[in-house]
């Protein structure tokens, strides 16, 4: 007789196979068409039919000439969707025009329905979702099954497109509440017409021109591609191209040593592959420490990478790339050397074989198409906006304005929004009475922001950003997560400040221990008074966990704050106290951890057998 847990576990199993075999179908659907135009007859306004579809209105092009717009927002990311409400909504109460190529963008589209799957979603969409996927998915289970890999791959795909479809309507959603015009098209400044005039492109090649009062460029950023990388596409990808994939490949090698290579390692690592990181640096941690993760906290996400059975090939770079062409399912051969060129060190490897090669080597703003000098708008080297500290560009009418990915670094969407907040306040806070004046911050019931932005610069311009180590918390998907926020003990040494930490290991907590127990929560306090300058945290929840830690910084709480405060038990913030008790009593937390680091090495090694 079978067990109940047998029972659910067979009912589970059965689940998954039925929703595997409804849903293959779907997931032809998910993919970047080679083409980057599709038959289209007129730019398409979308307006949401049903909560399962997207419908096109037609808007002709005399309509879009004929309206005098408020604002021409460009780019239909998180960062121009989140700004065109703003301006739409009360008191501004702007006509709005939304302009976005999600084609041209390495978007996600569903082209069964002509559906734009990636608007109002970060980047970083696609891998969000694989990574989520791959949590909520047993690749291994599923092939135990018997199930073959393009089975698999179209179960992955198809929760992807879920998770990204339901995105999507929600924020076309809100923008037909909000009474936003949303065009498609690729949008360029008009060679005359000055600084109001625009361009649109749509996929028939035909052309419309619109005249706006103000835009905001919001058209975000593409991966950068060093030369002599074959991409394709198809086995050789970037970042953004990564969304096109159509297999479950069985061996990755990735190159590239900061936050989006660390994610997509760890991704394709839980579907099952075969993984290898290829990086320049002779020592994996100082890599991930030049993007800003405290040492600790890069030693772990790199423990946790070889942990998890991931290849690093350090202090090295490809010299060659072998990609067959006349058989698909030959591998890939990387033929590598040492980092600048010469043989690597006698027993190193000297080659790869993957499946799919993925460079991850940064991204750049996504300028070059929006024919910005006939505007009068600068760019720097990388073809970033250059604006003032109200997020103005150097445009001949004054009316340009730029936020998020364009301006540069630190290529995140809160960042992002927060300067399209900014924007949006700056452009038409005259046009609105005292009365009705908003805060700093923009927050309704349907869209989620960013908080008091007049806390963290005068408006997010880069220069503030760069110059200010609590403009912003920063977060790492990979799994485990990582976060930090405020400043690590080297830079409080750099700045003069005499400083300590507190440290709690997760399997400090009851929570950690039973479900979670490799990583750690560290707090940086200035031993003068007390008080919390930088929290850096990497494990299960980090990214939601960060917010309380920056809480305590911009509140300027003290290591007695914390101790004095009681946490729910069997929850990951009672690691908060433990890390100020740990600052007490550094000694005896040395010894703690160690026992515990102990065991939870036996545990892994257990596992692993």
């Amino acid at each position: 007789m079978m067990s109940t847990s047998t029972i659910h576990r067979s009912s589970s199993i059965l689940m998954i196979v039925l929703h595997v075999f409804c849903c293959l179908n779907l997931s032809n659907c998910f993919n970047l068409p080679a083409k980057l135009h599709s038959p289209t007859t007129k730019l398409r306004l979308h307006h949401l039919a049903s909560s399962r579809a997207t419908t096109y209105l037609q808007l002709t092009s005399d309509e879009l000439t004929d309206t005098d717009w408020d604002l021409a927002v460009i780019g239909g990311g998180p960062v121009g969707v989140s700004a065109a409400l703003l301006a739409a909504r009360a008191p501004y109460n702007k006509k709005v025009l939304l302009i976005d190529a999600p084609r041209n963008s390495g978007a996600l589209m569903d082209e069964a329905k002509g559906e734009d799957l990636s608007i109002g979603g970060p980047t970083g969409l696609f891998s969000k979702a694989l990574r989520d996927t791959g949590k909520r998915i047993s690749v291994s289970s599923l092939k135990g099954m018997g199930l073959r890999d393009d089975s698999v791959w179209n179960e992955i795909v198809t929760s992807c497109l879920e998770l990204a479809a339901s995105n999507a309507r929600d924020t076309v959603r809100q923008l037909e509440y909000a009474g936003i015009s949303y065009v498609q098209g690729n949008a360029a400044f008009a060679d005359s017409g000055g600084s109001s005039s625009l361009f649109i492109t749509s996929d028939d090649n035909s052309i419309t021109s619109i005249q706006a009062s103000k835009i905001l460029v919001a058209s975000g950023s593409t991966p950068f591609r060093p030369g002599g990388i074959p991409f394709d596409g198809k086995r050789v990808f970037d970042s953004d191209s990564i969304n096109t994939l159509s297999y479950l490949p069985k061996s990755v090698a990735i190159v590239g040593s900061g936050i989006i290579a660390v994610e997509f390692a760890k991704i394709f690592k839980n579907l099952g592959a075969d993984v290898t990181l290829i990086i320049r640096d002779d020592n994996p941690r100082n890599a991930l420490m030049k993007i800003g993760l405290d040492k600790d906290i890069a030693a772990t996400l790199v423990a946790d990478l070889v942990r998890s059975g991931i290849k690093i090939e350090r202090g090295a770079q490809v010299k060659k790339f072998n990609v067959p062409r006349d058989n698909p399912k030959a591998p890939i051969v990387l033929d590598l050397e040492a980092k600048g060129g010469g043989a690597r060190p006698s027993g190193a490897t000297t080659s790869v074989r993957c499946d799919i090669y993925l460079a991850a080597v940064g991204r750049k703003p996504n300028t070059a198409s929006l024919n910005l000098q006939a505007a009068g708008v600068r760019t720097d080297s990388y073809g970033g906006i250059e604006v003032d500290s109200e997020l103005k560009a150097t445009s001949s009418g004054g009316n340009v304005y730029a936020a998020g990915d364009v301006l540069g670094r630190p290529f995140l969407a809160s960042t992002g929004m927060a300067q399209g907040f900014a924007a949006i306040r700056i452009m038409f806070n005259d046009d609105v009475s005292s009365s009705a004046e908003t805060s700093k911050g923009y927050s309704n019931s349907d869209m989620c922001s960013v908080g008091d932005l007049s806390m963290t610069g005068d408006n997010f311009d880069p220069k503030s950003l760069a110059s200010n180590p609590f403009a912003f918390p920063i977060g790492v998907w990979s799994s485990p997560e990582a976060a930090y926020y405020g400043l690590s003990t080297q830079q409080c040494k750099e700045m003069g400040i005499d400083a300590a930490e507190g440290v709690a290991l997760y399997a400090e907590c009851l929570r950690g221990l039973v479900f979670s127990p490799n990583g750690l929560l560290k707090l940086v306090y200035d031993k003068s008074n007390g008080q919390i300058v930088g929290v850096h945290i990497c494990g299960d929840d980090a990214c939601e966990l960060i917010h309380y830690g920056m809480e305590l910084v911009k509140a300027e709480r003290t290591i007695d704050d914390i101790l004095s405060n009681l946490y729910s038990a069997v929850t990951f913030h009672e690691m908060y106290r433990i890390a100020a008790m740990a600052a007490v009593d550094q000694a005896g937390a040395r010894k703690r951890r160690a026992a515990l680091g102990r065991e939870i090495a036996a545990r892994n090694r257990g596992n692993k057998e």
